[in-house]
């Protein structure tokens, strides 16, 4: 009989697992619902931190800021901010520094940002501006203490002319102050494995935590997959051919998948994930308590206890 693999039965605390959660800012009263039950679920999972999105060109600049300010004020989450410097001088971009740093975050994602014509388009940096994600990690350093994550790309950025300049990149947003990288959602984990083996090979030693996106809509996911140049297996098209119209077993099939490719990471070594929640908890919750990853069972202190009902709404 073979032996059991301990990674899926052995509590993701005592595995040292960790995972951080990612955030839209919400458009409307619906949608802001959706996003605050979702982080009310997810917050007694104790994350590492939980990031707040940014629109092209600062387009969800008040929205972004709003949604970090009110996590720090009514939950005990470590917000992450996430910035770009596109169509902003370095001027502005330095104020929504010193704004967030004002406000208490101490964490922010560093990010170039797309274009603002959209993805596809062709990438200019404002001639005031920030240059790249590099030029805007050390900006950050420079204006407030503020600890910096980067993006990563196993199946490289959709702008770069290959991986061995994408990690040249990379390099060079460590080099500025960047102490954790998340990557572009993936379905193959040979991809990340693959790359992080050049990425330990030019010198890199940061955490590169994968970031892993369940499947809440397989059309959107491969719409979304396409412009942000990530692949999607014939096999992840084939799980889900023929269930346009059964949300409850595409939901099934989320599961299952997601499911295979997290512990599949942890069998090997993985101890971080970065969740795309897409402002849902459920298949993130579900997870993660797979993982292990799971609330603690003693009471909560009452401040915390309010700020959770309060959230739950």
């Amino acid at each position: 009989m073979s032996a059991t693999r301990a990674s899926r039965f052995i509590e993701g605390a005592r595995r040292g697992l960790h995972a951080s959660f990612e955030f839209f800012p919400p458009k409307t009263p619906e949608m802001d619902q959706s996003l605050w039950e979702s982080i009310g679920r997810l917050a007694p999972l104790k994350p590492n931190f939980v990031s707040v999105t940014y629109g092209a060109g600062g387009s969800t600049r008040e929205r972004t800021h709003a949604t970090v300010k009110r996590i720090l004020a009514e939950t005990m989450l470590t917000p992450a901010a996430h910035l770009t410097c596109v169509a902003a001088t370095r001027a502005d971009i330095d104020a929504v520094i010193r704004a967030y740093a004002q406000a208490g975050v101490r964490h922010i994602v560093a990010l170039r940002g797309d274009p603002l014509d959209g993805i596809g388009e062709r990438y200019a940096p404002h001639p005031g501006g920030y240059q790249n994600a590099a030029d805007l990690v050390a900006g950050i350093k420079r204006v407030a203490d503020i600890e910096v994550s980067v993006s990563a790309y196993p199946e490289k950025h959709p702008d770069s002319p290959s991986v061995a300049a994408d990690i040249d990149m990379l390099k060079a947003k460590v080099d500025a102050g960047a102490t954790r990288a998340m990557t572009q959602f993936f379905f193959d984990n040979s991809f990340y494995f693959h790359y992080l083996d050049r990425v330990r090979a030019s010198g890199i030693t940061i955490p590169i935590v994968p970031g892993i996106l369940p499947v809440q809509n397989f059309k959107q996911t491969r719409n979304f997959a396409a412009r942000a140049g990530a692949s999607i297996p014939a096999w992840l098209a084939e799980r889900f051919d023929g269930l346009d119209d059964d949300p409850a077993t595409r939901k099934l099939i989320a599961a299952a998948v997601a499911a295979e490719q997290v512990i599949d990471l942890v069998d090997h070594g993985v101890t971080e994930f970065h969740f795309y929640t897409m402002n849902r908890a459920d298949l993130v919750y579900a997870i993660c308590h797979l993982l292990g990853l799971r609330a603690d069972l003693l009471p909560l202190p009452a401040g915390e206890q309010v700020a959770v009902r309060e959230l739950g709404r």
